[in-house]
């Protein structure tokens, strides 16, 4: 590409970052990076009524999370600021009059109320109403109305609106980097508002001239944009601009597979839909999913490697991605495999991350006991445990008898091997680790089994009756290496505790 690429994400302040928002962000992130270019954010406020407090810094948050903050934006101005549109707003009245100087937008005066009626009689017609060429001459616009006219009504400060004029009888051609060639009779356009009487631009035009000075050179957006692809093309040939490339990413789709994927699915579903917390709502980081999951399964949504490779980290995602590999038709959005990608990056974690993260979680439990467990140990306990979990969050119900004594025993478990000669067994056992010097896995498996070979007794009357008496239940990692891990003193203690109270 000869000139350098730059693409924006932009979304409105109106909320918290929707999953799909985010995807949007990650794939324009991973396309400037693999092509060496740069990754703005541009926060589209004009329409100060939607605007919800909190939300612009959410959105900075959520990119930062996930690792894909971006290089220009609010607080890292670049040569191309100010990136709220609020800031801009001085600059879009000018370009709206140009487009009026050139005979390709016009003044138009319809009051919300005449309009109305204009729908309601369509309507009663069977008919649609839609405000252009077939109809603009009709209508109370500068096109219909004398310059005079026109100067009057703008001297006497007539509300107004400045609509841009779709042009009759002609066909587009549009392309697509991810849908190709589309095809759009301009006859079936309407004359979509791009200014109105309180200075502010719409999203149409302030997106096109923004676009425009910012110098983006590929617009990737989500496909809800689609419809609007034919006007933005429009609007870069009336300024006689150099339009960018477009990308439309497909919907991120219903767990079920039919429609957008919604907040209420989520709720439904008992799964996140955003990146962070936002009021009632869960979101990812705080379900205890790590950043590079997230970013692994988003990027997968819609897009397709071409080999059979999954787990990706970012470096190898922007080394893999193109636009040519996101596919038309919707991705349709799955909790279960999103848990399998935590999973999976669980597992590359390092045992002393983990640790540090489940220590917190730790002490949360058991209060100032919890810091009877040096680091080490717990870094021990999750080496041993972590295979079973998905999230960090799992580990205290896989392992919570390596840092507390049983106080129950499950009752099915108790039914079926504690018989009428376990505790004589037990107790045998007890002496046995009374005299191991050097109390490691091998040395306590070794001795164990011998004396099992000893009495020619069966490995099922001592190991299970001995893994219930450390453990609680019948779970966990190999018993050698939890007795290990709790020692000898706890070992010997737990199994006469058992003892005292199976036996009663």
């Amino acid at each position: 590409m000869s000139e350098k690429v730059r693409v924006r994400f932009a979304p409105s302040p109106t909320g918290p970052l929707h999953i799909g928002g985010l995807r949007t962000a990650l794939f324009n992130y991973l396309f400037a990076k693999k092509n060496g270019g740069d990754f703005l954010l541009r926060i589209e406020d004009t329409d100060q009524n939607r605007y919800v407090e909190g939300a612009e810094e959410y959105i900075v948050q959520a990119l930062n999370w996930c690792g894909i903050p971006f290089d220009e934006g609010p607080g890292k101005e670049g040569a191309y600021g100010p990136y709220r549109q609020s800031e801009r707003k001085n600059l879009y009245e000018a370009y709206a009059l140009e487009l009026i100087e050139k005979g390709k937008a016009y003044y138009a005066f319809d009051s919300s109320e005449s309009l109305d009626n204009h729908r309601k009689d369509h309507e009663a017609k069977g008919k649609t109403f839609i405000y252009n060429w077939h109809n603009r001459l009709k209508l109370v616009n500068s096109l219909s109305l004398s310059k005079e006219e026109v100067q009057q009504k703008l001297d006497a400060g007539d509300e107004y609106v400045i609509r841009f004029k779709s042009p009759e009888n002609e066909q587009l051609l549009l392309n697509d980097i991810i849908r190709g060639e589309i095809k759009i009779d301009t006859n079936i356009l309407d004359d979509k508002v791009l200014f109105k009487s309180d200075g502010m631009p719409t999203y149409h035009l302030a997106n096109i001239v923004d676009d425009h000075l910012m110098k983006i050179t590929h617009v990737i957006r989500g496909e809800e944009w689609l419809p609007s692809l034919a006007l933005h093309q429009l609007l870069y040939d009336a300024f006689a601009w150099k339009a960018p490339q477009f990308a439309h990413l497909p919907l991120i789709m219903k767990p079920v597979g039919k429609g957008k994927l919604s907040k209420r699915d989520g709720e439904k579903g008992g799964f996140p839909v955003f990146p962070l917390s936002w009021n009632e709502s869960q979101g990812y980081r705080e379900a205890g999913f790590f950043p590079e999951a997230v970013v692994n399964f988003l990027a997968l949504l819609g897009w397709n490697p071409g080999t059979e490779q999954e787990i990706f980290t970012l470096e190898e995602l922007v080394q893999s991605f193109s636009l040519e590999r996101v596919n038309k038709s919707g991705a349709r959005f799955d909790p279960e495999k999103n848990k399998w990608y935590n999973q999976q990056w669980m597992q590359l974690k390092s045992d002393t991350e983990l640790a540090e993260i489940f220590s917190k979680d730790l002490y949360e439990r058991l209060g100032e006991r919890g810091k009877n467990f040096n680091t080490d140990y717990v870094t021990k306990v999750v080496s041993l445990i972590k295979e079973r979990a998905s999230f960090v969050s799992e580990l205290w119900e896989l392992g919570n008898y390596l840092f507390e004594s049983p106080s129950s025993y499950d009752e099915k478990a108790v039914g079926k091997q504690w018989k009428e000669d376990t505790p004589e067994i037990m107790q045998a056992i007890v002496g046995i680790l009374d005299g191991i010097e050097l109390f490691d896995s091998a040395s306590v498996e070794a001795k164990v089994k011998e004396w099992i070979s000893e009495k020619e007794l069966s490995f099922g009357k001592v190991m299970p009756p001995l893994r219930l008496v450390i453990v609680g239940e019948m779970k966990g990692p190999h018993l050698f290496d939890i007795m290990e891990l709790i020692g000898k003193k706890e070992s010997i203690h737990r199994i006469k505790t058992a003892i005292l109270k199976l036996s009663n």
